[in-house]
């Protein structure tokens, strides 16, 4: 499955403004529909119920940007407009046929590195875990 927002939404912000900014001039004139920042309720299921129920607010940043037929949409946890918006610039590059193959390229290196840093950190949790039968 592609999970291409996915892995943009978690990706490095600096990574990722310096890729986009290589897109605009071959993207051309863009419209841009949305660019703003807000609070988006927190869902979370109750295991031992199996209800869900809000567990708080998250401010989130997201841009919405078209080309032609062609839209762009990014969505990043944070106030950076920026960085949604470079988002939602590859977003647009992809589906407009606009340098594929490198965009494609820097989504597989950010997932790698992403996959990576998530690997180390559930190594660092489990180096915590206590076993209770030993006690």
């Amino acid at each position: 499955m592609d999970d291409t927002l996915g892995t943009l939404a978690r990706a490095d912000e600096a990574k990722l403004k310096t890729f986009a900014e290589t897109l605009i001039h071959e993207l051309g004139e863009i419209e841009v529909l949305k660019s703003q920042s807000g609070l988006v309720m927190l869902p979370i299921r109750d295991t031992a119920k199996g209800v869900a129920f809000h567990l708080g607010e998250v401010l989130m940043s997201e841009a919405h940007i078209r080309k032609g037929d062609a839209e762009g949409y990014g969505m990043r946890r944070g106030h950076d407009l920026e960085a949604s918006m470079a988002m939602a610039l590859v977003d647009l590059a992809m589906a407009t046929n606009v340098r594929v193959s490198d965009c494609k390229a820097f989504c597989d290196a950010q997932a790698e590195a992403l996959q990576n840093a998530d690997d180390d950190l559930l190594r660092r949790v489990e180096a915590t875990r206590v076993n209770m039968e030993t006690f």
